[in-house]
């Protein structure tokens, strides 16, 4: 694939006559294998192809994986992807958080399988795969690799093509289609396509500002990555009496049960995500005194911790700290806690001998909170609690439906988008692609208002 040959077949211009435009192809052939390059004009199809002739006329070799004399080359053929994909993830590593580097190192590992030159045949296809995305493309972990890690890692870098192969737009349609599938050769979601077009649009950019590649070569526009729907299944919402059959089942659990209690029930009244609500201190919550009128509480969100597991996070802890999302560093936000969360809350507090400075939600041994706990209690919870056709359906799948269902129930109750995206931490335009079509409960005060307008006025049969 990145030889180079002088059997050189050129041939004259083909002109295709569309409906919207003409089109004048270039075509040639190297060892048997058709290339082509077409053009807007005429004039620019005739100075390609008489480029083309004096390279041959001039005994210049043509690139077997660009189908380009090797005079027309970038510095591509002189990089190894393997080399450039590690360089490239080292240069992310130190500029995104621990999430975004683990769908980098998937997303490059995936490409590196499609740019091998032959399948592995000392090692098994799951321990390179492993070694790439765990070792490979892992800033921290990549010099402790055992000695078995290594030694893959010498075989794929021997053994994966050039930068070249990138010039050659067979061979990316190619390698796309590969890190578009599932390992049983199915489509991916569209979700997981449209993140690694991403990541891939970023490293090829990247090779581009370091001169390796002259353009980038990832399809352009529409149809390039599959459209992909933001909006929230509204078979996934609870109403009233389900979220209270899971919140009190979970309140039931012998281990740790009201202490999850009060944390689903923060999710559910107050909606943030569950990397804010682990991050909450005591400090965060301003309770009122036990006889004001006014039960009304208000808590603090400042601070995010999600998890990402240790071997991606500078300090190998299992949670990555940061600020919230979507808004500076030091930003903070204030939502009101309804009267039913303050009462919950404040009886966490006491029985679990909280003190300002406290975490407000801990785990067993006064740390964090472990995500594992808390999807593992949901899912149990549904399982005790939905009935069998309820608990194979969407609804409350996910913990972050919590934070669905209460947004969603904002909006249904009239709190304007823009305070509702306020509390949630969106904007308006994010709020609504999410949630606009869960909005319901209006339809008959709409009609009414459409009413009110009237209908055109009776003409007579000379106006």
């Amino acid at each position: 694939m990145d030889g180079t040959t002088y059997n050189v077949k050129i041939w004259a211009i083909r002109v295709y006559r569309g409906k919207r435009k003409t089109t004048y192809s270039v075509r040639w052939e190297l060892d048997g294998r058709e290339w082509r390059a077409p053009f807007d004009t005429k004039a620019l199809a005739d100075a390609f192809r008489s480029e083309l002739v004096s390279a041959t006329r001039r005994g210049e070799a043509f690139s077997l994986a660009t189908g380009r004399p090797v005079s027309h080359q970038s510095g591509a053929s002189a990089v190894n992807w393997y080399d450039f994909a590690v360089q490239f993830s080292d240069a992310q590593w130190h500029r995104t958080g621990g999430n975004n580097r683990k769908n980098t190192a998937k997303t490059l590992m995936a490409t590196t399988v499609a740019l091998l030159r032959a399948e592995p045949t000392a090692f098994r296809p799951v321990d390179v795969r492993t070694a790439l995305r765990e070792f490979a493309f892992n800033t921290r972990r990549r010099e402790d690799a055992p000695p078995q890690v290594a030694s893959i890692l010498k075989w794929v870098k021997r053994n994966t093509l050039t930068m070249a192969a990138w010039e050659d737009p067979a061979k990316v349609e190619e390698v796309l289609r590969t890190v578009d599938s599932k390992l049983d050769g199915t489509r991916a979601a569209a979700s997981s396509v449209k993140r690694n077009r991403r990541i891939l649009n970023v490293a090829m950019e990247y090779a581009v500002k370091h001169r390796i590649l002259r353009a980038n070569p990832l399809p352009k526009g529409r149809g390039a990555a599959p459209q992909t729907s933001s909006a929230v299944d509204k078979r996934s919402l609870l109403n009233p009496e389900q979220a209270a059959r899971l919140l009190g089942w979970v309140r039931r659990r012998p281990r740790g049960g009201k202490r999850l209690h009060a944390f689903f029930a923060t999710m559910y009244y107050a909606g943030p995500r569950p990397e804010e609500v682990v991050a909450m201190g005591v400090a965060d919550v301003r309770l009122p005194d036990e006889d004001a009128e006014d039960q009304w509480c208000e808590l603090l969100f400042h601070t995010a911790q999600p998890e990402v597991g240790k071997n991606w996070t500078d300090d190998g802890e299992i949670h990555e700290e940061r600020g919230l999302k979507g808004r500076a560093s030091d930003d903070t936000r204030v939502v009101p806690g309804h009267p039913s969360l303050t009462r919950i809350l404040r009886e966490h507090i006491k029985e679990e001998n909280l003190k300002p400075g406290d975490l407000l939600f801990q785990g067993e041994k006064g740390g964090m909170l472990a995500g594992s706990v808390i999807r593992r209690a949901w899912r149990t919870a549904r399982a005790g609690m939905l009935h069998p056709e309820e608990f194979a359906s969407p609804l409350g799948k996910r913990v972050y439906d919590l934070r669905h269902t209460c947004l969603t129930n904002w909006l249904n109750d009239g709190i304007p988008p823009a305070q509702v995206a306020e509390w949630a931490g969106n904007s308006v335009p994010v709020l609504l692609a999410i949630y606009a079509r869960c909005i319901s409960g209006h339809l008959q005060d709409l009609k009414q208002r459409i009413l009110a307008r009237g209908d055109l006025p009776e003409l007579s049969e000379t106006g």
